[in-house]
């Protein structure tokens, strides 16, 4: 339900992005320090060793990663529907 409300939220947003802006947000990626960090919080998270700063670092960062997949599929419909 919670995604279907982002992805709600994030389609009339999308829309208000202009051709070079929907290309950039397809085109992002998370650098590669970042992804390193991201994966050594999971694997953490995994082995149930976090500690409630990391698991807040953690769940902010999972938060963040899901808005922005959305707003990139909404961004790659936007351009698939308009080339």
């Amino acid at each position: 339900m919670a995604s279907t409300a982002l992805a709600r939220l994030l389609d009339p947003f999308s829309r208000c992005l202009d051709a070079e802006s929907t290309q950039r947000v397809v085109e992002f990626r998370i650098d590669d320090a970042l992804q390193s960090h991201i994966d050594v919080l999971a694997e953490r998270a995994n082995d149930g060793v976090l500690n409630e700063d990391g698991r807040t670092e953690y769940e902010s960062l999972v938060n963040a990663t899901d808005f922005i997949s959305v707003l990139k599929l909404k961004a790659e419909r936007q351009l698939t529907d308009c080339g």
